[in-house]
Parts: structure tokens; C-alpha cells; sequence
């Protein structure tokens, strides 16, 4: 079974503010889940974003 982690945490895991998190939700360069009002995150699809991320700065595209 899948871990979903929260926003607190994601923010941990980046070294990111909570806010940045937020703006990046509302602009769509991530995804999560809502449940009871609260934003999850699957720790799985954050690394596969991350090694996305990482592919694209190495090749030169942003």
C-alpha cells in the first residue's frame, strides 16, 4: 500500500516552504489528492516528477 505523505512533510522532503507547495498546486506543476480537506501526496509520483525534472535540466529545456 501506498504512503501518502502531507503537505508538511512534501515541504520537509523538497526543503521548500509549505507556500510554494501551494502555488505549485495551483499551477498544476504538481499533483495531489485532496482527502477531508487536506492536500496528500504520493511519495512515488514526487520522485518520478523529480527525476522528470532532472532529465529536462541536463538536456537544456526548462
Amino acid at each position: 500500500m501506498t504512503r501518502l505523505i502531507d503537505i508538511e512533510e512534501l515541504a520537509d522532503y523538497l526543503k521548500l516552504k509549505k507556500q510554494t507547495i501551494y502555488n505549485w498546486l495551483h499551477q498544476r506543476k504538481i499533483s495531489g489528492i485532496k482527502v477531508g480537506g487536506v492536500w496528500r501526496f504520493d511519495r512515488k509520483d514526487i520522485d518520478a516528477w523529480l527525476k522528470s525534472k532532472r532529465r529536462l535540466s541536463e538536456t537544456g529545456e526548462n
